[in-house]
């Protein structure tokens, strides 16, 4: 159980700087004080399938953070951790998109499941028998 939980940690703390990086490189114009908008999903608007999405592809981005990680770890410069950087990021969107969600609502889910521990217990759940 304690696996599951820091799979989940990685992942959210991934996704949470996935989330800032993929918003600006989609729309560099986008307001910056309009994105806490975008976060404000209230916890009963997730359906079953989306936490199933989302259990599954928290699993996929913590094996990605984890590569990336050491990668990025042995990267030799700055120019070449933000290479790094990019290239995760661009993998975990694409996961995320894969999984059937947006990247909002995936963060969205992310913020809600670090405030609800019975939806965290659900997600772990959902991860579990997947």
């Amino acid at each position: 159980m304690q696996r599951m939980t820091a799979l989940f940690s990685a992942a959210l703390l991934t996704a949470g700087l996935m989330s800032a990086q993929a918003a600006f490189a989609q729309d560099p114009a986008q307001d910056p004080a309009a994105a806490p908008e975008q976060q404000a999903v209230p916890a009963q608007d997730f359906s079953d399938q989306e936490l199933q999405q989302f259990a599954d592809a928290s699993q996929e981005i913590a094996m990605i953070s984890q590569e990336y990680t050491e990668r990025l770890q042995g990267a030799e410069d700055e120019a070449t951790q933000q290479e790094v950087r990019m290239e995760a990021n661009d993998r975990m969107v694409e996961v995320v998109e894969d999984s059937g969600l947006d990247v909002d609502t995936f963060n969205a889910i992310g913020h809600t499941i670090q405030q609800d521990p019975e939806m965290m217990q659900r997600v772990q759940e959902m991860a579990e028998q997947s």
